[in-house]
């Protein structure tokens, strides 16, 4: 019965009893008075009851159509309320915010942002899941995923927030004993700390400042999935790496790591934004703001 009836038809059939006469109804729904009269005759046939008796001169709701106008009446007063929930959350950050990261910038920027972020909204309850996977956010119901470097062709939708330089560092103590590389050449001598994830993690390729290439071939050593890993083996001697700005530009301040021919530079990486449909909620929206905000500062 249900899905026989044309619910377009209830509010019809509600205005024409708060208005009183098919002529009052027309007018209030911007139609004719001849096409309200054929929405009650087929919401009428539709339900298999009469709704509604009329004369010439006034018109009368029936048993079975008082008790259908209350029941009308709620549920398009719950249709409003939802959409105006809906136009709420369009609006106003509120509710769980999924997010998903990776291991190493999740815990050094998008936790600190996230904390931030709550203190401005607190209608918004957050979710961090950090790991080194790229997840479905779909089939895992992630709202938002921060990605870093080059991103993989997909069907979901990429906002760019910034981009975080390349260092090549090592350690003090290690310079001491094995040299400090002055040429991009020089770092085929020395022991190489890989990232295992990337396409190419033994070979690099330098630009000058006049924009000359100087490609160069590594002597691994050792090698990590995780640039925090890679991080932790620079840092104890172990040999050179490259490590993203933002896990290696406080440890180059205090001394605990030296970056490394800086009149050269490598590719940069971009973090982006990355989210399922096209509209997304105010948290989302409201997050990618935030933290653009907060990498713009730094």
């Amino acid at each position: 019965m249900a899905s026989e009836v044309n619910l377009n038809r209830l509010a019809v059939f509600v205005a024409l009893v708060r208005a009183g006469s098919f002529t009052a109804a027309a007018e209030q729904l911007g139609l004719t008075k001849a096409m309200v009269s054929q929405h009650l005759a087929k919401l009428e046939r539709e339900l298999g009851v009469t709704l509604l008796l009329r004369s010439t001169r006034r018109m009368s709701l029936t048993e079975a159509g008082i008790s259908f106008h209350i029941d009308c009446m709620r549920l398009l007063a719950d249709a409003e309320a939802a959409i105006d929930r809906v136009g709420g959350n369009r609006d106003t950050p509120s509710g769980t915010l999924r997010i998903t990261t990776s291991t190493d910038y999740g815990m050094a920027v998008v936790a600190p942002a996230l904390a931030s972020f709550c203190q401005l909204h607190p209608q918004v309850q957050v979710d961090l899941v950090i790991g080194d996977r790229i997840n479905d956010l779909i089939a895992e119901r992630f709202d938002l995923a921060i990605r870093l470097g080059w991103l993989r062709d997909s069907s979901m939708h990429a906002a760019r927030l910034g981009s975080f330089r390349q260092l090549v560092v090592a350690a003090p103590a290690y310079l001491s004993e094995h040299g400090t590389p002055r040429r991009p050449e020089d770092l085929a001598a020395h022991g190489w700390i890989a990232m295992s994830v990337l396409a190419t993690p033994l070979r690099w390729t330098f630009v000058s400042s006049g924009g000359k290439r100087r490609s160069v071939r590594m002597r691994q050593v050792a090698q990590a999935n995780n640039a925090a890993a890679v991080r932790a083996m620079v840092l104890a001697g172990a040999g050179v790496g490259v490590l993203p700005d933002y896990l290696a530009e406080e440890d180059i301040r205090s001394g605990r790591l030296v970056a490394l021919l800086a009149q050269y530079r490598l590719p940069e990486g971009g973090i982006h934004a990355v989210y399922p449909g096209k509209q997304p909620p105010a948290k989302v929206r409201s997050f990618i703001d935030h933290l653009r905000e907060q990498l713009a500062r730094n």
